[in-house]
Protein backbone atom coordinates (compact mmCIF):
# COMPACT_ATOMS: atom_id res chain seq x y z
CA UNK A 1 0.00 0.00 0.00
CA UNK A 2 1.43 3.27 -0.76
CA UNK A 3 0.36 7.20 -0.17
CA UNK A 4 -0.76 7.43 -3.36
CA UNK A 5 -3.16 4.58 -2.96
CA UNK A 6 -4.72 6.03 0.12
CA UNK A 7 -5.25 9.77 -2.32
CA UNK A 8 -6.86 7.97 -5.46
CA UNK A 9 -9.26 6.12 -2.48
CA UNK A 10 -9.97 9.75 -0.25
CA UNK A 11 -10.81 11.15 -3.80
CA UNK A 12 -12.85 8.37 -4.81
CA UNK A 13 -14.74 7.03 -1.84
CA UNK A 14 -17.56 9.46 -1.01
CA UNK A 15 -17.85 11.17 -4.69
CA UNK A 16 -19.80 8.42 -5.78
CA UNK A 17 -21.65 8.50 -9.06
CA UNK A 18 -24.51 11.09 -9.26
CA UNK A 19 -27.57 9.53 -8.30
CA UNK A 20 -31.03 10.71 -6.85
CA UNK A 21 -31.02 13.45 -3.37
CA UNK A 22 -32.91 10.39 -1.31
CA UNK A 23 -30.06 7.82 -2.47
CA UNK A 24 -27.37 10.26 -1.82
CA UNK A 25 -28.41 11.03 1.95
CA UNK A 26 -28.61 7.49 2.48
CA UNK A 27 -25.58 6.79 0.76
CA UNK A 28 -23.88 9.57 3.17
CA UNK A 29 -25.86 9.05 5.95
CA UNK A 30 -24.79 12.78 7.52
CA UNK A 31 -24.21 16.08 5.84
CA UNK A 32 -22.36 19.07 8.19
CA UNK A 33 -24.43 21.67 7.76
CA UNK A 34 -22.91 25.87 7.86
CA UNK A 35 -25.10 28.83 7.55
CA UNK A 36 -22.51 30.93 5.27
CA UNK A 37 -23.57 31.30 1.41
CA UNK A 38 -19.77 31.87 -0.23
CA UNK A 39 -21.76 30.92 -3.18
CA UNK A 40 -24.34 28.45 -1.02
CA UNK A 41 -24.50 26.38 2.04
CA UNK A 42 -22.03 23.62 2.59
CA UNK A 43 -24.74 21.32 2.86
CA UNK A 44 -25.90 22.37 -1.18
CA UNK A 45 -22.17 22.44 -1.85
CA UNK A 46 -21.48 18.41 -0.48
CA UNK A 47 -25.04 17.38 -2.24
CA UNK A 48 -24.10 19.29 -5.55
CA UNK A 49 -21.41 16.46 -5.96
CA UNK A 50 -22.81 13.62 -5.58
CA UNK A 51 -26.71 14.38 -7.02
CA UNK A 52 -27.57 14.96 -10.72
CA UNK A 53 -29.36 18.02 -11.36
CA UNK A 54 -28.93 19.45 -7.62
CA UNK A 55 -29.79 22.93 -7.15
CA UNK A 56 -28.85 25.22 -4.01
CA UNK A 57 -31.94 25.01 -1.63
CA UNK A 58 -32.89 21.86 -2.41
CA UNK A 59 -32.58 20.07 0.61
CA UNK A 60 -34.22 22.58 2.64
CA UNK A 61 -37.40 22.67 -0.07
CA UNK A 62 -37.47 18.96 0.00
CA UNK A 63 -36.55 18.29 3.60
CA UNK A 64 -40.14 17.45 5.00
CA UNK A 65 -40.56 14.48 2.13
CA UNK A 66 -37.12 13.12 2.96
CA UNK A 67 -35.84 10.22 5.24
CA UNK A 68 -33.76 12.87 6.63
CA UNK A 69 -33.67 15.35 10.25
CA UNK A 70 -31.65 17.72 11.90
CA UNK A 71 -29.26 16.83 14.47
CA UNK A 72 -25.99 16.33 15.86
CA UNK A 73 -23.92 13.16 14.61
CA UNK A 74 -19.56 14.56 15.13
CA UNK A 75 -21.17 18.07 14.17
CA UNK A 76 -24.50 19.41 13.01
CA UNK A 77 -26.09 18.76 10.02
CA UNK A 78 -28.37 16.31 8.72
CA UNK A 79 -28.52 12.34 9.57
CA UNK A 80 -30.73 10.06 7.97
CA UNK A 81 -33.69 8.07 9.94
CA UNK A 82 -31.64 4.97 10.66
CA UNK A 83 -28.27 7.19 11.97
CA UNK A 84 -30.65 9.16 14.02
CA UNK A 85 -32.57 6.11 15.57
CA UNK A 86 -28.92 4.86 16.63
CA UNK A 87 -28.36 7.62 18.67
CA UNK A 88 -31.46 8.43 20.84
CA UNK A 89 -33.02 8.80 23.13
CA UNK A 90 -30.91 10.84 24.81
CA UNK A 91 -31.40 11.83 28.42
CA UNK A 92 -31.15 15.08 29.97
CA UNK A 93 -27.60 15.53 29.48
CA UNK A 94 -25.72 16.99 27.25
CA UNK A 95 -21.40 17.86 26.15
CA UNK A 96 -21.25 20.53 28.74
CA UNK A 97 -23.36 18.86 31.33
CA UNK A 98 -24.44 15.65 32.73
CA UNK A 99 -26.74 16.82 35.54
CA UNK A 100 -30.35 16.37 35.71
CA UNK A 101 -32.76 18.99 34.39
CA UNK A 102 -33.72 21.02 37.38
CA UNK A 103 -37.56 21.04 38.31
CA UNK A 104 -38.01 24.26 36.57
CA UNK A 105 -36.85 23.22 33.39
CA UNK A 106 -38.36 20.02 33.21
CA UNK A 107 -42.02 21.66 33.94
CA UNK A 108 -41.47 24.39 31.51
CA UNK A 109 -40.25 21.34 29.00
CA UNK A 110 -43.62 20.08 29.85
CA UNK A 111 -45.69 22.59 29.28
CA UNK A 112 -43.78 23.66 25.93
CA UNK A 113 -44.46 20.41 24.46
CA UNK A 114 -47.72 20.59 25.43
CA UNK A 115 -48.02 23.86 23.36
CA UNK A 116 -46.29 22.25 20.47
CA UNK A 117 -48.22 19.04 20.30
CA UNK A 118 -51.18 21.32 19.79
CA UNK A 119 -50.79 23.90 17.14
CA UNK A 120 -48.58 21.08 15.17
CA UNK A 121 -45.69 23.24 14.06
CA UNK A 122 -44.48 25.97 16.44
CA UNK A 123 -41.98 28.82 15.23
CA UNK A 124 -39.76 30.19 17.91
CA UNK A 125 -41.60 33.26 17.81
CA UNK A 126 -44.51 32.18 18.61
CA UNK A 127 -43.51 30.37 21.39
CA UNK A 128 -41.47 33.17 22.74
CA UNK A 129 -44.99 35.43 22.42
CA UNK A 130 -46.64 32.11 24.35
CA UNK A 131 -44.03 32.00 27.24
CA UNK A 132 -41.63 34.33 27.25
CA UNK A 133 -39.38 32.85 29.56
CA UNK A 134 -36.46 35.81 29.78
CA UNK A 135 -32.79 35.00 28.64
CA UNK A 136 -30.05 32.64 30.16
CA UNK A 137 -26.49 32.51 29.78
CA UNK A 138 -25.24 31.05 26.70
CA UNK A 139 -22.00 28.68 25.91
CA UNK A 140 -20.25 31.57 25.27
CA UNK A 141 -20.77 33.76 28.33
CA UNK A 142 -23.53 35.87 26.33
CA UNK A 143 -27.16 35.94 26.95
CA UNK A 144 -30.02 34.19 25.03
CA UNK A 145 -33.71 33.96 25.08
CA UNK A 146 -34.28 31.44 27.52
CA UNK A 147 -37.36 30.16 25.40
CA UNK A 148 -35.09 29.57 22.18
CA UNK A 149 -32.33 28.00 24.28
CA UNK A 150 -35.11 25.74 25.64
CA UNK A 151 -36.12 24.74 22.03
CA UNK A 152 -32.96 23.68 21.18
CA UNK A 153 -32.62 21.83 24.62
CA UNK A 154 -35.53 19.78 23.67
CA UNK A 155 -34.50 19.32 19.85
CA UNK A 156 -31.52 18.05 20.99
CA UNK A 157 -32.80 15.75 23.89
CA UNK A 158 -35.23 14.27 21.23
CA UNK A 159 -38.48 15.62 22.30
CA UNK A 160 -39.00 18.35 19.34
CA UNK A 161 -38.19 18.09 15.66
CA UNK A 162 -37.15 20.67 13.08
CA UNK A 163 -40.05 20.12 10.80
CA UNK A 164 -38.98 22.29 8.43
CA UNK A 165 -37.86 25.54 7.79
CA UNK A 166 -39.21 29.20 6.96
CA UNK A 167 -36.42 31.72 5.86
CA UNK A 168 -33.78 30.20 7.63
CA UNK A 169 -35.77 29.86 10.92
CA UNK A 170 -36.64 26.33 12.56
CA UNK A 171 -40.11 25.20 12.55
CA UNK A 172 -40.82 22.50 15.57
CA UNK A 173 -43.13 19.60 15.88
CA UNK A 174 -43.48 16.87 18.89
CA UNK A 175 -41.30 13.80 18.14
CA UNK A 176 -40.75 10.86 20.42
CA UNK A 177 -37.59 8.30 20.09
CA UNK A 178 -38.54 4.66 20.94
CA UNK A 179 -37.25 3.86 24.58
CA UNK A 180 -34.04 2.28 24.77
CA UNK A 181 -34.13 -1.47 26.75
CA UNK A 182 -30.99 -2.90 25.41
CA UNK A 183 -27.85 -3.83 27.77
CA UNK A 184 -23.95 -3.77 27.32
CA UNK A 185 -24.40 -5.92 24.37
CA UNK A 186 -26.93 -3.01 22.79
CA UNK A 187 -24.88 -0.42 23.44
CA UNK A 188 -21.95 -1.55 22.10
CA UNK A 189 -23.21 -2.66 18.76
CA UNK A 190 -24.71 1.14 18.11
CA UNK A 191 -21.42 2.48 19.28
CA UNK A 192 -19.40 0.45 16.58
CA UNK A 193 -22.73 1.07 14.36
CA UNK A 194 -22.09 5.10 14.87
CA UNK A 195 -18.14 4.58 14.58
CA UNK A 196 -18.68 2.65 11.08
CA UNK A 197 -20.85 5.59 9.86
CA UNK A 198 -17.91 7.58 10.90
CA UNK A 199 -15.32 5.39 8.67
CA UNK A 200 -17.75 5.39 5.58
CA UNK A 201 -17.99 8.76 5.51
CA UNK A 202 -14.24 10.48 6.19
CA UNK A 203 -12.15 7.17 5.07
CA UNK A 204 -9.46 6.40 4.60
CA UNK A 205 -8.62 7.60 7.94
CA UNK A 206 -5.08 8.15 9.76
CA UNK A 207 -4.99 6.57 13.53
CA UNK A 208 -5.00 10.27 14.60
CA UNK A 209 -8.44 11.21 12.49
CA UNK A 210 -10.15 8.13 13.60
CA UNK A 211 -9.35 8.78 17.27
CA UNK A 212 -10.11 12.57 16.60
CA UNK A 213 -13.93 11.41 14.84
CA UNK A 214 -14.37 8.66 17.34
CA UNK A 215 -14.19 11.27 20.41
CA UNK A 216 -16.59 13.98 18.62
CA UNK A 217 -19.69 11.15 18.97
CA UNK A 218 -19.73 12.75 22.32
CA UNK A 219 -21.78 15.60 20.42
CA UNK A 220 -24.38 12.33 19.35
CA UNK A 221 -24.62 10.43 22.13
CA UNK A 222 -23.52 12.16 25.44
CA UNK A 223 -25.14 9.70 27.34
CA UNK A 224 -22.11 7.11 26.30
CA UNK A 225 -19.32 9.14 26.01
CA UNK A 226 -17.43 7.57 28.63
CA UNK A 227 -17.62 4.43 26.50
CA UNK A 228 -15.96 5.90 23.31
CA UNK A 229 -12.73 4.69 23.97
CA UNK A 230 -13.81 0.94 24.19
CA UNK A 231 -15.37 1.50 21.19
CA UNK A 232 -12.45 2.90 19.31
CA UNK A 233 -10.20 0.19 20.26
CA UNK A 234 -12.70 -2.29 19.05
CA UNK A 235 -12.78 -0.06 15.57
CA UNK A 236 -9.02 -0.42 14.99
CA UNK A 237 -9.42 -4.51 15.55
CA UNK A 238 -12.68 -4.61 13.24
CA UNK A 239 -11.66 -2.10 10.16
CA UNK A 240 -9.65 -2.97 7.87
CA UNK A 241 -5.87 -1.18 8.18
CA UNK A 242 -2.25 -0.41 6.72
CA UNK A 243 0.61 1.16 7.74
CA UNK A 244 1.84 3.87 5.72
CA UNK A 245 5.33 5.79 6.15
CA UNK A 246 4.95 5.29 9.53
CA UNK A 247 1.35 6.16 10.01
CA UNK A 248 -2.13 3.01 10.85
CA UNK A 249 -4.61 4.19 8.34
CA UNK A 250 -8.01 2.56 8.99
CA UNK A 251 -11.27 1.94 6.78
CA UNK A 252 -13.97 0.37 5.97
CA UNK A 253 -13.55 -3.69 5.21
CA UNK A 254 -14.41 -5.08 1.85
CA UNK A 255 -12.50 -2.08 0.34
CA UNK A 256 -9.22 -2.01 -1.51
CA UNK A 257 -7.45 1.37 -1.85
CA UNK A 258 -5.40 0.38 -4.25
CA UNK A 259 -7.94 -0.53 -6.82
CA UNK A 260 -9.45 3.05 -6.26
CA UNK A 261 -10.38 4.74 -9.59
CA UNK A 262 -10.58 8.88 -9.74
CA UNK A 263 -12.67 11.03 -12.40
CA UNK A 264 -11.04 12.96 -15.31
CA UNK A 265 -13.04 16.23 -13.02
CA UNK A 266 -12.66 19.27 -11.49
CA UNK A 267 -14.51 19.49 -8.03
CA UNK A 268 -14.68 22.76 -5.97
CA UNK A 269 -15.51 21.11 -2.78
CA UNK A 270 -17.14 22.44 0.14
CA UNK A 271 -14.92 23.01 3.30
CA UNK A 272 -16.70 20.29 5.25
CA UNK A 273 -16.66 17.87 2.24
CA UNK A 274 -16.06 14.63 3.30
CA UNK A 275 -13.28 14.69 0.76
CA UNK A 276 -11.32 17.90 2.54
CA UNK A 277 -13.10 18.05 6.22
CA UNK A 278 -10.45 15.98 8.24
CA UNK A 279 -7.46 18.76 8.28
CA UNK A 280 -4.85 16.24 9.67
CA UNK A 281 -5.73 13.64 6.79
CA UNK A 282 -5.40 16.83 4.16
CA UNK A 283 -1.75 17.79 4.95
CA UNK A 284 -0.90 13.67 4.84
CA UNK A 285 -2.50 13.39 1.61
CA UNK A 286 -1.70 16.79 -0.24
CA UNK A 287 1.09 18.40 1.59
CA UNK A 288 0.01 21.00 1.86
CA UNK A 289 -2.20 23.61 5.02
CA UNK A 290 -5.96 24.06 3.93
CA UNK A 291 -7.70 26.73 6.16
CA UNK A 292 -11.02 27.49 6.63
CA UNK A 293 -10.57 31.39 6.97
CA UNK A 294 -14.31 32.41 7.32
CA UNK A 295 -13.66 33.43 11.27
CA UNK A 296 -10.00 34.67 10.11
CA UNK A 297 -9.65 38.45 10.33
CA UNK A 298 -9.54 39.61 6.73
CA UNK A 299 -5.99 40.81 6.67
CA UNK A 300 -4.27 37.38 8.23
CA UNK A 301 -6.55 35.28 5.58
CA UNK A 302 -3.96 33.94 2.94
CA UNK A 303 -6.59 31.97 0.91
CA UNK A 304 -9.93 33.48 1.61
CA UNK A 305 -13.48 34.31 2.72
CA UNK A 306 -14.82 30.92 2.05
CA UNK A 307 -11.80 29.05 0.06
CA UNK A 308 -13.23 25.89 -1.61
CA UNK A 309 -11.11 23.11 -2.11
CA UNK A 310 -9.90 22.35 -6.18
CA UNK A 311 -9.71 18.84 -6.22
CA UNK A 312 -8.44 17.97 -10.03
CA UNK A 313 -8.25 13.85 -10.59
CA UNK A 314 -7.03 12.82 -6.96
CA UNK A 315 -5.04 16.25 -6.06
CA UNK A 316 -5.85 19.07 -4.21
CA UNK A 317 -4.17 21.47 -6.31
CA UNK A 318 -5.63 24.92 -4.88
CA UNK A 319 -8.58 27.18 -4.57
CA UNK A 320 -10.87 29.17 -5.68
CA UNK A 321 -12.86 31.78 -3.69
CA UNK A 322 -16.08 32.00 -5.41
CA UNK A 323 -19.12 34.89 -5.47
CA UNK A 324 -22.19 36.14 -7.38
CA UNK A 325 -22.77 39.70 -8.06
CA UNK A 326 -25.58 41.42 -10.39
CA UNK A 327 -26.64 37.24 -11.06
CA UNK A 328 -22.65 37.00 -12.38
CA UNK A 329 -20.83 33.87 -10.99
CA UNK A 330 -17.12 35.20 -10.58
CA UNK A 331 -14.54 32.52 -9.66
CA UNK A 332 -10.24 33.46 -8.23
CA UNK A 333 -8.43 30.86 -8.34
CA UNK A 334 -5.06 30.57 -6.34
CA UNK A 335 -3.09 27.36 -6.71
CA UNK A 336 -0.21 25.49 -4.41
CA UNK A 337 3.47 24.89 -5.62
CA UNK A 338 3.66 23.32 -9.51
CA UNK A 339 1.05 26.45 -10.14
CA UNK A 340 -1.85 25.67 -12.21
CA UNK A 341 -1.44 22.10 -14.76
CA UNK A 342 -0.96 22.93 -18.19
CA UNK A 343 -2.94 20.53 -19.80
CA UNK A 344 -6.06 20.82 -21.94
CA UNK A 345 -7.95 18.48 -20.20
CA UNK A 346 -7.55 20.91 -17.18
CA UNK A 347 -8.50 23.68 -18.79
CA UNK A 348 -11.59 22.48 -20.14
CA UNK A 349 -12.71 20.75 -17.42
CA UNK A 350 -11.96 23.37 -15.01
CA UNK A 351 -14.25 25.20 -17.17
CA UNK A 352 -17.16 22.47 -17.11
CA UNK A 353 -17.32 22.58 -13.40
CA UNK A 354 -17.70 26.23 -13.26
CA UNK A 355 -20.38 26.08 -15.11
CA UNK A 356 -22.08 23.45 -13.12
CA UNK A 357 -21.71 25.56 -10.58
CA UNK A 358 -23.59 28.50 -12.38
CA UNK A 359 -26.31 25.93 -12.98
CA UNK A 360 -26.16 24.97 -9.39
CA UNK A 361 -26.57 28.34 -8.71
CA UNK A 362 -29.85 28.73 -10.98
CA UNK A 363 -27.96 31.90 -12.85
CA UNK A 364 -28.97 32.89 -15.99
CA UNK A 365 -27.21 31.21 -18.43
CA UNK A 366 -27.28 34.54 -21.05
CA UNK A 367 -24.78 36.28 -18.46
CA UNK A 368 -20.99 34.07 -18.63
CA UNK A 369 -19.24 33.24 -15.91
CA UNK A 370 -16.20 34.96 -15.01
CA UNK A 371 -12.89 33.08 -13.57
CA UNK A 372 -9.70 34.72 -12.90
CA UNK A 373 -6.25 33.12 -11.84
Amino acid sequence: MQLADLRRFAAAFTLFPETTLGEALRELAFVQADPIRAPARAQDLVLRQRVAGYCAGDLERLYPTLDVAEDFFVNYGFVTGRLQALMHPRPSVSVWRSSEWPQQRRKRARQLLTFVRRVGEAHPRDVEARFSHGTVTNYWGGTSNATTHLLDAMHYRGLLRVARREAGIRLYAAHEHAPFRGGARERAARQDALVDVVARIYAPLPARSLGYWVRRLRYGVPQWRGELANALKRAKERLARAQVDGIDWYWPVGNDPSRSEVAERVRLLAPFDPVVQDRARFELLWGWVYRFEAYTPPKKRKLGYYALPMLWRDRVIGWANARVENGKLHVQLGYVAGGRPREKAFARELEAEVERMRSFLSLDAALSSELRP
